[in-house]
């Protein structure tokens, strides 16, 4: 069994309140689940108002299936989500 991880760290501009940013980490959440069936959380900085933390794993029998479907989430991300994407790392283990 092989788990592929994904972490991101990314600044969210413009947001005035705790809501508005919720509301963005709520969205990149729910699209990483519906469309990559990906299972994702945000998993700090939950206290700052501009930066979020987001990571998700996917398990599968291959590290490059793996791999290649959280990189096509994290292009969708980057094109589709008004965020400005601050540090992104990729990796699998074996189980």
């Amino acid at each position: 069994m092989i788990v592929s991880m994904i972490q991101i760290i990314f600044e969210i501009p413009d947001v005035s309140s705790i809501k508005e940013k919720r509301r963005v980490v709520r969205s990149v959440k729910d699209k990483l689940q519906r469309r990559f069936h990906i299972s994702a959380a945000e998993v700090d900085l939950q206290d700052s108002l501009s930066f979020a933390q987001i990571g998700g794993a996917i398990v599968s029998n291959s590290s490059v299936f793996g791999e290649s479907v959280l990189l096509k989430a994290f292009q969708a991300i980057e094109k589709e989500v008004p965020v400005r994407i601050q540090d992104m790392s990729i990796h699998s283990e074996e189980f």
